[in-house]
């Protein structure tokens, strides 16, 4: 399968050395934060994957020194219910974005851990992947095309100024993935 992710943007991953990778990897997992935490909040039994999963976004901001326990992160995560085969595959609105945040912090991990510019650019094809589906189920949705710019802003851009997008870019999609849901 051919990456979404903008050729140049995986060429300056690999060739930019792993702080631009953990920044990369942090900045796209920030932005998809928000799909796995809204979507979860409240779930019975949910509360220490939650906590979990916030406090490795937290950490991944750490870019000066990678993940000494990303493998075992890892380990924790590929339990998570949205990581399990199912049998009928993936259907639900909430269930959909949940999936495509847990998969981008799947590959974070071990990107922010040793450095991986191949796991990074699948942190970064999870997020875009995401955001194509996000577009294609709103009219007039450019979700897309942020994500893209945001990906190559990471390349480069202060970290402070790259968290804020992020944050405020993952508050956006949630509330359109909100939209999406069926009334409770």
């Amino acid at each position: 399968m051919e990456s979404l992710v903008e050729g140049g943007v995986a060429e300056a991953l690999h060739d930019g050395g792993a702080e631009v990778i953990r920044r990369y990897v942090a900045a796209c997992t920030e932005r998809m934060a928000p799909l796995f935490v809204g979507l979860r909040a409240g779930a019975h039994g949910r509360e220490a994957d939650l906590d979990f999963y916030v406090a490795s976004v937290r950490d991944l901001w750490c870019a000066d020194q990678p993940l000494v326990d990303a493998v075992d992160r890892v380990d924790l995560l590929e339990r998570f219910p949205e990581l399990q085969p199912h049998e009928d595959g993936i259907t639900g609105v909430a269930d959909t974005y949940a999936f495509f945040a847990v998969l981008c912090l799947r590959y974070a991990l071990p990107a922010h851990g040793s450095g991986s510019a191949a796991d990074a650019v699948s942190c970064g094809h999870a997020a875009l992947t995401a955001m194509g589906m996000l577009d294609q189920n709103i009219a007039g949705a450019g979700f897309l095309a942020e994500e893209r710019r945001l990906q190559s802003v990471a390349l480069s851009g202060d970290a402070s100024d790259l968290w804020d997008a992020s944050v405020a870019s993952g508050r956006e999609r949630f509330r359109a993935v909100s939209g999406r849901l069926p009334c409770q």
